[in-house]
């Protein structure tokens, strides 16, 4: 999905670099705002200092070029056979009236990998505005998500290293840069890990066995978290995100037990769409480590309608007696990002949707605490 906006990012277009950065300043402190505002206590800076979700580290790492790729879109695999009207009339068709010349184009890789100057510069321009936004609002604790190596690795494509795993090795070599500049600075990193679990059918049908595929991945983030305290990472993991039928999701019962060996305190997991809210079951026989928070989803990003705090409570509720009160944090099931011509929703349902899920948060602490 990104790489059509990284192409339209990545055109070149000459920018006044100071007003540039003037107005992202301002745009992370009030999206920060809004966040505090609508009750939100954990805050992040929007993704704004970023192009796109994975394209923003092309522009930090060396060894990338933008070349043709007649397999676009090879991320979805057997669905977008499966429901091919669907995603020609609705996904793919909206993606080429906003990008047609650049739908079948991609990044690859054709050099060695290292972080760059310039991204060691965008990186702590985007802990500056975060941690400026910061200090004027009453917030628990703020994070800076960035991409984990894996969703890296196979959304752009290879030609210069010898296999898969060096390639993601290089790039998780790299990328620890880039988490150590965050934690440094006293705020929370987040991985973003959304290509692990719908490369799925990518990965058995190419006659790899994706449980040692995901084992493999699993070491090479774990590489880039190296000497990273353990306590200061939430692991986010979704299905794609994008909006569409998802049979193809991996079930999380198979690959629970790998996820759980990432050097990361928080697991940030899809829990309200209907393809996945009832994997909650999963914790009944899945034991959180100690030491481990589970930060479900209670809202998703999929659909329109606004989530009952009373139906919000209950999830919480319900995740808090399997894995202990202590250990929930309420959340999104993923970001509610626009762009590319794959609009999720309108801003005003976005706040509202978080406005329900402080009111169900405060319905279920009630509960839980019984106060």
């Amino acid at each position: 999905i990104c790489r059509a906006v990284d192409a339209v990012l990545h055109r070149g277009v000459a920018v006044d670099a100071a007003a540039y950065d003037r107005t992202l300043r301002e745009e992370v402190a009030s999206v920060v705002g809004d966040q505090a505002t609508h009750g939100i206590d954990v805050v992040s800076d929007g993704e704004f200092g970023k192009a796109s979700w994975t394209g923003y580290s092309l522009k930090r790492l060396t060894g990338f070029d933008f070349r043709d790729d007649p397999n676009f879109l090879k991320f979805l695999g057997r669905e977008r056979l499966r429901f091919k009207k669907y995603y020609e009339e609705s996904l793919t068709g909206r993606m080429r009236a906003a990008n047609r010349s650049f739908l079948m184009k991609q990044w690859m890789c054709v050099g060695p990998i290292t972080y760059t100057d310039e991204g060691r510069a965008q990186m702590r321009r985007d802990v500056q505005n975060l941690t400026a936004a910061l200090r004027s609002r009453q917030v628990t604790e703020a994070f800076l998500p960035v991409v984990a190596p894996c969703s890296i690795s196979v959304s752009y494509a290879n030609e210069y290293y010898k296999s898969d795993e060096e390639f993601l090795f290089a790039l998780a070599e790299a990328q620890n840069e880039e988490y150590k500049i965050i934690v440094d600075s006293g705020l929370l990193l987040q991985v973003d890990d959304a290509i692990l679990t719908n490369l799925h059918d990518a990965v058995v049908d190419g006659g790899q066995d994706y449980r040692k595929w995901v084992e493999m991945n699993v070491a090479a983030l774990n590489h880039a978290l190296r000497d990273i305290p353990e306590d200061r990472v939430r692991y986010h993991l979704c299905w794609g995100s994008w909006t569409g039928p998802h049979t193809s999701d991996v079930p999380l019962t198979e690959i629970v037990d790998l996820l759980l060996k990432i050097k990361a305190q928080g697991y940030s997991i899809e829990a309200a769409n209907p393809r996945h809210e009832h994997e909650w079951t999963v914790w009944e026989s899945q034991k959180l480590p100690e030491g481990k928070v589970l930060i479900p989803g209670c809202i998703s990003h999929a659909i329109t309608h606004i989530e009952h705090p009373e139906l919000i409570a209950q999830r919480i509720v319900r995740f808090a007696n399997l894995v202990g009160r202590e250990n929930v944090i309420a959340s999104s099931d993923c970001g509610f990002a626009q762009g590319a011509g794959l609009e999720r929703q309108p801003v005003d349902v976005v706040w509202a949707k978080f406005d329900a899920l402080a009111e169900g948060a405060a319905l279920a602490s009630k509960r839980l605490w019984k106060r």
